[in-house]
């Protein structure tokens, strides 16, 4: 077995293409209901970062072929953003559990170790043997979220119309496919620093909550093959963005759909801004998205407000997503002991 640092952007078809059956190998074990994905723009969504972080990118491959022709049977890549690298280690089913992803970790860290961060990050699904991997390398658990999944077969639309038309008056409702226009980049990106302060997780994805990096944040969503749609709620008095919800569609897995951020400024909250632009949202996808069959969506435990939204939209629990954090000395010490 061969370890290598690799680069997408250089990597042939055929690496893409093993790649990709590495996932749904991973995928077929870990989240067995989840859709597959296709190789499309795939090579974009591992390459494409944020001005300002970079992702740095290893296989593990059969030794016996030359590059860029032997299949790949693990992956492991960190994002440097911020103060934080952020992990994530796919390894197939039949290879675990023979050290393998604790050699992929050790070179992640000590990658992170060598450009100066401090703290890894990483995201484990309940249930799997992630759980175990990563709390027996040192990672503690920090931040708990449960997925939920709605399926649009199974909508009441009916419901979903009373929803999205029950928005108290003063306020109206914009869809915006794409990502939200000039003229609303400020407002907009004022609505997210508000929700900010309001989160305690690991910001392993941060919010962009300036006007520029907003910016920055839907270029590169479209750049890696996820396309946003936007539906706002708009204060008419002021003009300001009272609530956002966002849903991005991947070319990798159109099938579902992953909810980005739902937010109701803290000032315009108990208006029926929640239900109105979420209703509404996925009145647009059914139009936009003909193939799209379902929509996934992450919400804090303690979110009992959201959870009791999505509940009358008609998701249903799925199973806890875990964040961990590691500190990167300590890590790769453990590492290079055992």
């Amino acid at each position: 077995m061969r370890v290598r640092e690799w680069d997408p952007r250089s990597a042939s078809a055929a690496e893409v293409c093993s790649l990709v059956e590495t996932v749904n190998a991973v995928l077929a074990a870990d989240l067995p209901d989840d859709p597959p994905w296709r190789d499309v723009q795939v090579r974009d969504y591992l390459a494409e970062t944020m001005p300002g972080e970079r992702r740095i990118t290893w296989v593990a491959e059969d030794d016996r072929l030359p590059e860029g022709e032997s299949k790949i049977f693990a992956h492991v890549s960190i994002l440097l953003l911020g103060d934080i690298g952020v992990l994530e280690v796919l390894v197939r089913p039949e290879l675990r559990r023979r050290g393998l992803g604790r050699q992929l970790v050790a070179v992640a860290a000590r990658r992170a170790y060598l450009e100066g961060f401090s703290s890894i990050g990483v995201e484990a699904i309940g249930g799997t043997t992630a759980i175990p991997f990563y709390e027996s390398l040192g990672f503690e658990r920090e931040y708990v979220e449960t997925r939920g999944v709605l399926n649009l077969d199974s909508v009441d639309w009916l419901a979903l119309g009373g929803m999205a038309s029950g928005i108290s008056p003063g306020y109206r409702i914009e869809y915006h496919p794409g990502g939200p226009p000039d003229h609303l980049l400020e407002a907009y990106a004022q609505a997210k620093a508000e929700a900010q302060h309001d989160d305690d997780d690991l910001e392993l994805a941060p919010r962009s909550s300036d006007p520029q990096r907003l910016r920055d944040s839907i270029e590169t969503l479209h750049r890696r093959g996820l396309k946003p749609f936007i539906v706002l709620a708009i204060h008419e008095a002021t003009g300001a963005v009272a609530g956002l919800t966002e849903v991005v569609v991947p070319a990798q897995h159109p099938e579902r759909a992953d909810q980005y951020d739902t937010i109701v400024v803290r000032e315009h909250r108990g208006y029926g801004i929640d239900r109105a632009i979420k209703a509404r949202m996925l009145f647009e996808l059914r139009s936009a998205e003909p193939t799209l069959r379902q929509v996934q969506t992450w919400n804090a435990q303690h979110n009992e407000s959201m959870l009791k939204v999505n509940a009358e939209l008609g998701y249903q629990s799925d199973r806890d997503w875990y964040e961990y954090i590691a500190d990167v000395t300590q890590l790769v010490q453990s590492l290079e002991l055992s």
